[in-house]
């Protein structure tokens, strides 16, 4: 079984989070929920949400990571070096990293997006000098994902889990996301 890890620090964005969250556990795909620090961590819309666990290096043994945005959960994310570290190691293993909204700053400081196609939330594309930004809801570049913001949690949780093997098509039916992309009243 495949199986992905979410970092958390405080100040994270709930729906970049937990919808990657969500989408996999309903696909029966591991997903866990990592705090850096503790088993509580506080959004940054003062949710307290519960964690599965605390970073170890165990994290290692993971398929995929996923670097949700908001503040300052990003860029407590971006200034913890373990963070930094496991994101090198999951890109020159190859492995799967997701970014979203603010995330992707972390792969700048983690020298993995040099002339990779990435998207991220507006106002943060001029911290991300060494990559090539674009406008979109989500950007696959080979291992890398990317996500624009909120509304793109769920279209990032879906390339997510199709890049893990899973379908996507089967859980966006169960979650009636054809909906939103036809159509909104």
């Amino acid at each position: 079984m495949k199986k992905i890890a979410v970092l958390f620090h405080d100040g994270f964005e709930e729906l970049e989070a937990l919808s990657v969250v969500d989408v996999m556990r309903r696909a029966k795909i591991e997903c866990t929920m990592v705090g850096m620090n503790k088993l509580e961590v506080i959004s940054s819309h003062q949710i307290k949400i519960a964690m599965d666990r605390i970073f170890d290096d165990t994290i290692e043994t993971y398929d995929a990571i996923v670097i949700p945005g908001g503040l300052p959960g990003a860029t407590n994310l971006r200034d913890d070096s373990r963070v930094i570290k496991i994101i090198q190691k999951f890109n020159e293993a190859n492995k799967i990293i997701g970014a979203i909204c603010a995330g992707p700053i972390v792969l700048e400081k983690a020298g993995i997006i040099e002339g990779k196609t990435v998207t991220c939330f507006p106002g943060f594309d001029t911290q991300l000098s060494s990559a090539n930004y674009q406008e979109a809801l989500v950007i696959i570049d080979n291992n890398i994902i990317t996500g624009k913001g909120p509304a793109a949690a769920l279209a990032f949780a879906y390339a997510l889990l199709d890049a893990l093997g899973g379908n996507s098509e089967e859980i966006k039916e169960s979650m009636q996301y054809k909906y939103l992309e036809k159509n909104i009243l």
